[in-house]
């Protein structure tokens, strides 16, 4: 697949942390854990800086579902709770996106892609796209139409940070092909590795029980999604990856991150350098205290509204 290579200095703009009002889709596998919803919920209580557009459902295959068609819709009834909780009406909102993974460079056909296709050539400005999962659906959107390359960011939890042995994590290993399409693409990219960068987002049943219960609907099923995913929650903390990738967009001093030239993910999920690639921006830490402050304040200001 031949994509519309960006003017480097274009790309470099499109590239720096985004400054003012941000348009942005989110893509989430939202039933495969309990982390998404956490992000889902923190996008959507940040309208002075992320206008949230759409939220897609992406496909996964655990142990919560019975492989990845089931769990994109699993996901999709998820969202649905979540905006039921946080009053947020779903027509027009929510689309489903595909029932499998990509597994060549044919596009998988769904909703959520052409949805992402057509809000990418509304408005002046780029729309930044978030995906907190299986990547699927955003690189059959790329493949469906190259030419979003010049109209969209895409922002992705996935893969660990390039000094890694391994690139091998949830959102990346079951979906290998989509990921390099991603990464091989040229599209503006930033990556926010999950080992050693969202792994430091880590909080417990005592911290969310002061912080988040009793926050409304949202807060108190947030708390209880926490509560059921561990039998024993003595000495135990969980990480709550995605909202890495919201926390960007809200403030990138809470994500610092570098401009690389993008490596090649190989089929054994390893990375390869080739500094002639093109550039993209990975993250290399997080700062945990001002994320996680960020979520709980405007839990309780919409508690208190």
């Amino acid at each position: 697949m031949e994509f519309p290579q960006l003017d480097p200095a274009l790309m470099l703009e499109r590239l720096a942390p985004p400054t003012g009002k941000v348009r942005m889709v989110l893509d989430t596998d939202t039933y495969n854990e309990i982390d998404d919803q956490f992000a889902v919920v923190q996008a959507l209580l940040s309208p002075d800086r992320l206008a949230v557009e759409a939220i897609y459902a992406a496909p996964f295959d655990n142990n919560r579902s019975s492989g990845p068609g089931d769990g994109m819709e699993k996901s999709y009834e998820e969202i649905l709770r979540l905006l039921d909780r946080l009053d947020v009406a779903p027509d027009g909102f929510v689309f489903r996106g595909s029932t499998n993974i990509l597994r060549g460079e044919e596009s998988l056909e769904s909703e959520a892609v052409d949805d992402m296709i057509a809000k990418s050539k509304e408005g002046d400005s780029p729309l930044y796209v978030v995906a907190i999962g299986a990547i699927t659906n955003v690189a059959s959107a790329l493949l469906k139409d190259p030419s979003i390359i010049e109209r969209i960011v895409v922002v992705w939890l996935g893969g660990h940070a390039h000094s890694w042995p391994t690139a091998h994590e949830f959102n990346l290993q079951g979906d290998l092909k989509a990921a390099q399409v991603v990464f091989d693409s040229g599209v503006p990219f930033v990556q926010i590795p999950c080992n050693p960068v969202a792994s430091h987002l880590l909080t417990t049943l005592a911290e969310l029980d002061r912080f988040v219960k009793g926050k409304g609907a949202i807060g108190d099923y947030l708390v209880d999604i926490f509560t059921a995913y561990s039998k024993d929650h003595f000495a135990y903390s969980k990480v709550v990856w995605d909202i890495s990738a919201i926390a960007w967009l809200l403030d990138a001093s809470w994500v610092p991150s570098d401009v690389v030239h993008s490596p090649i993910l190989t089929d054994q999920h390893t990375w390869s350098h080739k500094p002639s690639r093109h550039f993209m921006r990975v993250a290399n830490t997080v700062r945990r205290d001002a994320i996680f402050r960020d979520l709980f304040e405007k839990l309780e200001q919409r508690a208190r509204s």
